[in-house]
């Protein structure tokens, strides 16, 4: 893995995924965006020709596609359970094992998310506006990849964000489910 990842895979093009793709090819970064709405994918490509771009923006038409060069592929799915596992599931089986994970949540454990994955080591949480301003919360699992790390907080530096990396606060759910037990 490079010391910053330059090939950067986008799953949602809804308002928040196509306001961070944009930034991201602003800033230097291939990004591959895909989405399920046509319609979202095309106004993202209307928005990218009025940007002074450093990088690229391509679209993909599946997952598979978005993600099988990525150095880091981003979802933006709604932050729930199902549709986190589902999609983590679908990059898992597509992306390369050294493609890192990171998904934007306010609710869900990283732990959790990453330990239904091949490689959970590789497994992100983000939490803030990605594409706004100041710092960004980077949560990770208790055994993680130092570089993977770097390599993520490196983008939102290359974005002109504060990078604020911390462990997953949360407790896993097996542990929860343990502990609740009678």
């Amino acid at each position: 893995m490079q010391e910053a990842a330059h090939v950067l895979a986008i799953i949602g093009a809804g308002t928040a995924g196509r306001r961070f793709a944009l930034a991201c090819a602003a800033a230097g970064f291939d990004v591959i965006l895909e989405d399920v709405m046509p319609a979202n994918l095309r106004r993202a490509q209307d928005e990218y020709q009025s940007l002074q771009s450093r990088g690229k923006l391509t679209v993909a038409l599946t997952v598979e596609e978005a993600v099988r060069r990525a150095d880091i592929a981003i979802d933006f799915v709604p932050d729930e359970l199902e549709s986190k596992l589902e999609i983590f599931s679908l990059m898992d089986r597509m992306a390369p094992p050294r493609t890192i994970f990171c998904t934007p949540s306010e609710a869900l454990s990283i732990t959790d998310l990453a330990s239904c994955v091949y490689r959970p080591d590789l497994c992100f949480a983000l939490r803030g506006d990605l594409a706004g301003e100041g710092s960004v919360r980077i949560l990770y699992p208790e055994k993680h990849s130092a570089e993977a790390l770097s390599a993520v907080t490196s983008v939102f530096a290359a974005l002109g964000r504060t990078p604020k990396t911390e462990p997953d606060p949360d407790v896993p759910m097996l542990m929860k489910n343990l502990v609740a037990r009678p």
